[in-house]
């Protein structure tokens, strides 16, 4: 087995029977690492993923990250936090926003301080394209997550912080697909808009990338992974071609296309074969691991709607056909 920066170490992830916790869980078991600690408050969902791991590398911790004093516990001796616990569905942020505040933010301050307190080695945050120009409530949480990960590193030489920014995960919870799914068998489809594009990744390719984030992380970077966009009317063909379409138009807190990477952040944004780097504008920043990388012209945009990679038909058929 090919070491890399997880093996021997004590992992930790935070929301870690999630869709993307249970993922990385098991990719990075293949890596061999001493211990990953579970960090989550669903006490079934942590008992139906002890079963399904059957592994005694796995530890875990019913917990929130609201609570400091249980992270703190939680943290003891670890090595790499990964950082993806949050409220994630956007009507429900949007109905609750205290309590979407109280945990994506005040609990990624609490998740920063204990990891420095601790003395962890590196923290890495788990973030989305709707922190980019926010316009829902969970957006902004993530894009206060981001701005909290990277000027973090300011109050500390020993722990460091980075984010993964990426777009819609391939049947994840809460994802359309499994959505149209229950759907389908009625025949009609909801659509909020036929214009709608998204970026799309699947999940291992998710989890593969964060942990070659971790490996090739100094502090303060925000990683965002080339990948490619979907029309929203493909998918739908492509899961229910026999069923009625009915445009329920845009939801509230909801956009027309997703955007990675902004103009304004593509200034001082690094660009190589299969992702960008978004390095840090303080004066910490003074490593050179990344100026390698290429410039990025003058006003460019990442976004769903004008990428050069698409998902044809054929190619969401066939990702499909994996996941059922």
């Amino acid at each position: 087995m090919v070491e890399n920066c997880l093996t021997g170490r004590v992992l930790m992830v935070t929301g870690g029977t999630g869709s993307f916790g249970q993922e990385f869980t098991q990719i990075a078991l293949q890596h061999n690492p001493e211990v990953i600690r579970i960090f989550s408050r669903g006490e079934h969902l942590q008992q139906e993923m002890e079963r399904r791991f059957n592994d005694n590398r796995l530890r875990f911790f019913i917990g929130d990250i609201r609570d400091k004093d249980r992270l703190w516990r939680a943290m003891d001796g670890v090595d790499i936090v990964i950082h993806a616990a949050a409220l994630k569905c956007v009507p429900v942020a949007e109905y609750n926003p205290r309590e979407a505040i109280l945990t994506n933010i005040n609990g990624t301050l609490n998740v920063v301080d204990t990891a420095i307190d601790r003395g962890v080695g590196k923290v890495i945050g788990i973030s989305s394209d709707k922190a980019v120009h926010p316009v829902n409530l969970y957006g902004a949480t993530k894009a206060c997550m981001e701005k909290l990960f990277v000027q973090a590193n300011v109050y500390t030489s020993g722990t460091r912080f980075s984010c993964v920014r990426y777009g819609n995960v391939v049947a994840s919870k809460g994802s359309v697909i499994l959505l149209w799914r229950e759907q389908r068998k009625t025949g009609e489809l909801e659509i909020t808009d036929e214009r709608m594009t998204r970026f799309w990744i699947p999940l291992e390719q998710g989890v593969d990338f964060v942990i070659s984030c971790i490996e090739a992380m100094v502090g303060g970077e925000v990683f965002i992974p080339k990948i490619p966009s979907m029309r929203i009317t493909d998918l739908a063909e492509v899961i229910a071609p026999e069923c009625q379409k009915r445009i329920t138009g845009i939801r509230p807190g909801e956009k027309l296309h997703e955007v990675l990477l902004t103009e304004e952040e593509s200034k001082h944004t690094r660009e190589f074969e299969n992702y960008f780097v978004i390095t840090p504008e303080f004066p910490y920043w003074t490593e050179d691991s990344f100026m390698f990388g290429g410039e990025l012209p003058e006003g460019f945009r990442y976004s769903s709607n004008s990428n050069s990679q698409w998902l044809s038909r054929e190619d969401l058929e066939k990702i499909i056909s994996e996941i059922t």
